[in-house]
């Protein structure tokens, strides 16, 4: 943690270990207002956990599902949600009962209300996690009397993964953001691996098999058989080669 005391923007108050009350059921008259006409936006393992709950290859999904916009990176696209060409500009997924992908809905639907700092302004290299209450203004939810800290609405909502698949994404997010590729214009041969290995993990599971890449690096037996079953495995192995590729500093040790 770092020692000085961090200073935020008017009206935004770290949660802290302080309650706060909030449930969203087919109870509350709002249910699936929030489903509606949206801009949310994808990360890499958001796109995992979708394509794989509708048993999609990853390119159908991100074809059928997504599009590219130019977000806070001026040197990387970000990737939002494709909603439907309806009045109401519906979610995909969102049927006449509820979410029909609920168990793998994305870090921004099961987040709320809670929204997630991380500071990386640490010398030590040290982050720290900051978590604000955030609510709009057709949200009837927080009106609910179920309690929760920040600590139970983690565990409730099932984040600790996408907690930490997501720090690792905003960390090569941040190595994108220095314009590794410079020189290659946009869209260049680098900057299309790059989008591969973090948005197309079935391509990039392809062309590792084509080029042997896992081959070329030692790597435990474990952690071999754990990237053949499991796609964010795989995307771990994948930052750290990008790491690799454009720092030439990572985990992985040439053979």
């Amino acid at each position: 943690m770092c020692s000085e005391e961090k200073i935020f923007p008017e009206g935004m108050i770290p949660l802290g270990s302080s309650f706060f009350t909030f449930d969203c059921n087919p109870g509350v008259s709002c249910f699936t207002s929030c489903c509606k006409n949206v801009n949310l936006t994808l990360y890499p393992y958001d796109i995992i956990r979708l394509k794989n709950g509708l048993r999609m290859d990853s390119e159908d999904f991100m074809r059928a599902h997504s599009f590219l916009v130019r977000g806070d990176n001026p040197f990387f696209p970000t990737v939002k949600l494709k909603l439907n060409d309806d009045r109401e500009k519906s979610c995909p997924f969102l049927t006449a009962t509820g979410c029909s992908v609920y168990s793998d809905r994305p870090s921004a639907c099961r987040t709320y209300p809670v929204e997630r700092a991380v500071d990386r302004s640490c010398e030590n290299g040290i982050s720290s996690d900051f978590y604000f209450l955030t609510s709009h203004s057709y949200c009837l939810g927080h009106n609910e009397k179920k309690e929760f800290k920040v600590d139970s609405w983690i565990r409730n909502q099932r984040l600790t993964e996408y907690n930490t698949m997501n720090a690792l994404w905003v960390e090569i997010d941040s190595l994108f953001a220095t314009n590794p590729w410079k020189g290659e214009g946009e869209g260049g041969e680098k900057q299309q691996l790059a989008f591969m290995v973090c948005y197309n993990i079935d391509g990039f599971r392809r062309f590792c098999e084509e080029f042997s890449l896992l081959k070329q690096f030692k790597i435990g037996g474990h952690f071999k058989r754990r990237i053949a079953k499991e796609d964010q495995e795989l995307l771990k192995f994948g930052f750290e080669w990008l790491k690799t590729i454009f720092t030439g500093k990572s985990s992985l040790l040439l053979r």
